[in-house]
């Protein structure tokens, strides 16, 4: 039996990279996972049907995050799904990990730019907590996905890291809030962690952002996802309001 056997979890951005590797690593634990996704409805069905291979259990949940409506929209296909293969709405996991970067200069960002950014990053994921708790029991397991430029400085990312700061403010005032009922929240924040950006396929890129890390090589998604998995579990049940640094040493 795995450690999440009869769980159920939504994780969100889950149709490639970090967020696949967390539906997958949550599915094989044994959870029923729902794979959200926003216009990538063939790589979240892929991902359904790895888990099933394994055999695992998962369902594709499509929503755009970021725009009026989208909480409702993503909860009906969410509880539609966990009525179908579950036999209720009851949600244990929450993995805030949809996310969009910025890339853009600080004297090029726009308001409209600026306010994509924290609405898909930060009152996006907000909002999901403040839905999921209808459905989430007492002990249920909440993670949000943050990163290591909240420690360290990318100027083309200021917009990006400001979102991801106020992401783990999260972690900090709704553990307080949900410690009554046994629901944990935390942080985890990643470091430089192998995508789908053609800049992986650069061998010299790929050494020199491996250099930033203690164990000199470049994070895989696997390695986001086992933490992630960890704090989902009941070995993480004394853990709340947590930055959890999952950066490979990029921030020591």
């Amino acid at each position: 039996m795995g450690k999440l056997s009869g769980k159920t979890a939504l994780v969100t951005g889950a149709s490639r990279n970090m967020g696949r590797a967390m539906a997958l690593r949550l599915a094989a634990d044994g959870a029923l996972v729902a794979v959200h996704y926003n216009t990538a409805k063939d790589e979240a069905e892929a991902v359904v049907e790895a888990a099933r291979q394994a055999g695992g259990k998962a369902f594709a949940v499509g929503a755009e995050l970021g725009v009026p409506g989208d909480v409702a929209t993503l909860f009906e296909a969410v509880e539609t799904g966990l009525t179908e293969h579950a036999g209720s709405t009851a949600l244990d996991i929450l993995v805030n990990n949809a996310g969009v970067l910025g890339g853009i200069k600080p004297e090029d960002t726009t308001p409209e730019q600026f306010d994509r950014i924290l609405a898909v990053n930060a009152k996006a994921p907000f909002f999901l907590i403040q839905r999921a708790l209808r459905n989430m029991p007492d002990g249920g397991r909440i993670v949000n996905i943050s990163s290591g430029l909240t420690r360290t400085s990318n100027p083309d990312e200021i917009a990006y890291a400001m979102s991801k700061a106020a992401v783990e403010m999260l972690a900090l005032h709704f553990g307080k809030y949900l410690g009554p009922r046994g629901i944990t929240v935390n942080s985890v924040a990643p470091g430089i962690t192998r995508n789908d950006n053609p800049v992986f396929q650069m061998p010299e890129v790929v050494t020199a952002m491996a250099s930033l890390s203690a164990f000199n090589r470049v994070g895989e998604p696997e390695d986001v996802a086992d933490v992630v998995a960890f704090l989902c579990s009941e070995d993480a049940r004394w853990i709340t309001g947590a930055f959890v640094d999952a950066s490979g040493g990029t921030l020591l």
